[in-house]
């Protein structure tokens, strides 16, 4: 065989160094990156192979703020804690340990989780038994998350109530939302989300709740998060609700919650010249903090059981006679008919006879007594025989135009009508020939068939201390926007009232001289000219007491309504209950013998961790809207009123 020349240079001693060298560069490459791969980054590589799904989480919303007419954060958010389980996920093992954890029977776990999981068994359970846990459940769960699939921890923001008092009925309270919601809510709702149940938690709803956000990890065979997905780009971030600037002088509630403890009644103030609410009081209430984050499952079953019924709201929802707090409207109806004026003197020889019957005046013979005096003694006589002169059908219509017998459509939900009796009322009930005129002389002082709530009341009393203007009352004046980073103004319906003005000054002075010289003395105060009425009215056979007033006399700035049932004499003792919020409205001054705890005045916190108190967020108006509850009542007119917001 032939042997070329180049033969020997083929296998020459340089390639083969060449060969050996590229041989060894490509093995130390490889086994450096294999060594990489395992040992550098074996760990996120195996996390990601075990990655089994994207899970959409849940981003709950703090629930917009509420702040009084003085820039008081006093209904506000805290972060909160909550246990949730995904039923597909879930295993007896996990029940095992995290019943073992929150210390809830696995029974109860699992009764949760069957129902939760016949809705949809993917979507994240909050556990009832397990929300606002402590840092020793959330270590706990987090040290055996290993063991715990379908298990985790989820901030569930809470409500704060930073003020001394309750509030309950006026600020209501958020709970998880029922079966029966979910199904008229659709989908706007879903299991474990909260939803206002009352008062302005229910009323703003649309307002408050914010607007959820979601998260999409990557979790493993476990359920459990392993990684962001898409590096959080495609996470929705949640919104917060709109704040409620409210009326409320934060102060003046929590003195009159103190001075109503252990009765059963309401008190209500508003400002005469908007109908902004400025307290709101109904006892006995409820403790709003034992619906905020652990909450006791049968909390609401022993409010609901309670023999004192301290869920009905008794500014709004209770019907009482008015007893001798209807004496002003009567005087008023009556000028402007024609019926009387101010000089006017009827008899009253310790009561009035009619129809073969006598009827007793409160506080004995009066003799010949005029409008102002008869005010300002409180005589039951001269007020019969007003009820008479009046007659069944102005009565009604009055009524009617004062707002008696309807609701008020304030923003606070729960709402009774009273009960204004009219012919047509009558009729129905007792028959065409089953009453007789008699009844006008008990409408006369506000008894008989007559029932208002405390709510119509204050509107009423506030219209006399305007001298002429029935204000739909409301608590919001307007809501702040932190999307927009916008303040907007809230309106409600006003109307005017068809008696002239010149009648509205005769009884605002008759309702001074009760202050200054007749049954209302108890409020009396040198630096502020206070105009009453006092009242009582039998309810039961038992003895309803009421105090309206407003003050000042000219310009005035707050007109309040106190009734507690079974409570005496209007002078015994709604009298000095007013007396006390008078002074801390006008003077400052908080009562020597009301104790006054500042346990629950603590400043909450924003989602952010910044101090509400340091918070300078911008401020602008928009143009007024409608207020959710601006709907135009009977006879009214389409002027509307403008809630002020103070700077």
């Amino acid at each position: 065989m032939t042997q070329f020349a180049g033969d020997a240079q083929f296998g020459s001693p340089n390639r083969q160094r060449i060969l050996t060298y590229l041989v060894l560069g490509m093995a130390v490459l490889y086994i450096g990156r294999l060594g990489y791969l395992q040992i550098i980054q074996g760990n996120v590589y195996r996390l990601k192979a075990e990655t089994q799904a994207i899970k959409q989480l849940k981003v709950e919303p703090f629930r917009g703020n509420m702040i009084d007419r003085n820039g008081r954060y006093i209904v506000q958010n805290a972060p909160g804690f909550t246990v949730t389980i995904t039923p597909y996920e879930f295993t007896d093992a996990s029940c095992t340990r995290l019943s073992h954890i929150i210390g809830v029977p696995d029974s109860l776990i699992w009764q949760e989780v069957r129902k939760a999981a016949a809705n949809n068994k993917f979507a994240p359970l909050k556990l009832v038994y397990a929300r606002d846990v402590g840092f020793d459940v959330i270590s706990a769960i987090e040290e055996q998350s290993d063991a715990l699939p379908g298990v985790a921890v989820i901030i569930d923001p809470k409500r704060l109530y930073a003020f001394e008092g309750n509030g309950a009925h006026l600020f209501g309270y958020a709970r998880e939302v029922s079966e029966a919601q979910l199904k008229a809510l659709g989908d706007a709702y879903e299991p474990g989300d909260m939803t206002g149940q009352s008062g302005l938690e229910k009323s703003y709803e649309p307002f408050v709740r914010g607007t959820k956000g979601y998260q999409f990890v990557a979790v493993n065979k476990s359920g459990q998060r392993v990684s962001s997905f898409n590096d959080g780009m495609s996470d929705l971030q949640s919104l917060e609700g709109d704040d409620l600037y409210l009326g409320l002088d934060a102060g003046l509630q929590e003195l009159t919650e103190k001075l109503m403890t252990g009765r059963r009644g309401g008190a209500v103030a508003i400002d005469p010249s908007t109908g902004e609410i400025l307290c709101y009081v109904s006892k006995p209430d409820y403790d709003l903090r034992k619906f905020a984050g652990k909450t006791a499952r049968t909390y609401y079953g022993e409010l609901h059981d309670d023999p004192q019924i301290p869920l009905l709201n008794r500014v709004s929802q209770s019907n009482y006679s008015p007893g001798s707090t209807f004496k002003p409207f009567m005087a008023l109806a009556c000028l402007q008919e024609g019926l009387i004026t101010d000089k006017t003197r009827l008899m009253c020889n310790g009561g009035y006879s009619y129809g073969g019957r006598f009827a007793k005046c409160h506080g004995g013979v009066h003799g010949p007594i005029n409008m102002t005096e008869a005010m300002q003694h409180s005589c039951n006589a001269y007020f019969y025989q007003l009820g008479l002169k009046l007659g069944v059908d102005k009565f009604g219509y009055y009524g009617t135009q004062f707002g008696f017998g309807q609701k008020t459509r304030a923003d606070v939900t729960e709402e009774a009508k009273g009960i204004l009796p009219t012919r047509e009322w009558m009729n129905k009930r007792y028959g065409v020939r089953g009453w007789t005129n008699y009844a006008l002389m008990n409408w006369g002082i506000g008894q008989g068939e007559v029932n208002v709530t405390p709510l119509q009341m204050v509107a009423y009393i506030g219209a006399i201390a305007n001298e002429g203007t029935l204000y739909q009352p409301h608590a919001v004046r307007a809501t702040y926007n932190k999307v927009l980073k916008k303040k907007q103004l809230l309106s409600y319906y006003s109307r005017k009232l068809p008696v002239e003005q010149k009648y509205f000054q005769m009884v605002k002075e008759a309702m001074r001289q009760v202050v200054v010289a007749g049954t209302g003395r108890v409020v009396d105060m040198p630096e502020v000219e206070v105009c009453g009425k006092t009242g009582t009215a039998q309810t039961g056979g038992k003895d309803q007491s009421w105090f309206v007033c407003f003050a000042p006399k000219v310009n005035p700035t707050i007109a309040i309504v106190v009734t507690a049932e079974e409570g005496g004499f209007g002078a015994a003792t709604a009298g000095p209950i007013v007396r006390k919020m008078l002074d801390y409205f006008f003077l400052k001054k908080w009562p020597v013998d009301v104790k006054r705890d500042t346990l629950y005045t603590k400043v909450g916190m924003t989602p952010n961790g910044a101090s509400l108190a340091d918070s300078t967020k911008p401020v602008q108006d928009q143009p007024v809207q409608r207020g959710p509850f601006m709907k135009d009542p009977a006879h009214a007119s389409p002027r509307k009123v403008v809630a002020t917001v103070a700077r």
